[in-house]
């Protein structure tokens, strides 16, 4: 007959479970468990009530969901920069088309040469820019909304 106080018996003491586990799985676990001071049973069983437990599904979805939600906000963010980037050199590349004028062969070494300084006062001033801001995506209004065509 089992005594009472026997702790084999006690329901309120945790049971004991043998887990063998791949070497990386286990080194995860130890790293895991020492950044969180916490024993490497501790973090194993709250683990495995996560998993077990009938709503992790719902939280796993949540959390994919939240990412998803991220993600999606990430893109609308680059195609909308990078529609301003494109409509910003199509009008450049018109305008400059259209404005500079055919040099005779004579003038076009001088020409390529200022070109060449000019190209490096732009790079200066891209870098200063990009360095400190404002952006250009941050100077057009985010619910810009084309212009309806008739």
């Amino acid at each position: 007959m089992p005594r009472a106080n026997d702790s084999r018996d006690s329901p309120d003491k945790k049971k004991r479970l043998s887990v063998y586990l791949d070497p990386e799985l286990m080194r995860l676990l130890a790293d895991f468990a020492d950044r969180r001071e916490q024993s490497r049973s501790v973090v194993a069983e709250a683990a495995i009530a996560s998993f077990l437990s009938p709503d992790a599904d719902q939280r796993q979805e949540a959390a994919i969901a939240k990412r998803l939600d991220r993600i999606d906000r990430n893109i609308q963010r680059l195609e909308r920069d990078i529609g301003i980037a494109n409509e910003a050199f199509a009008i450049f590349m018109r305008s400059w088309l259209t404005s500079t004028a055919f040099l005779p062969e004579a003038a076009q070494a001088s020409a390529r040469a200022k070109g060449g300084e000019r190209y490096d006062r732009f790079l200066e001033a891209l870098g200063r820019r990009l360095a400190k801001g404002p952006k250009l995506r941050q100077e057009i209004a985010e619910d810009t909304q084309p212009e309806a065509s008739t």
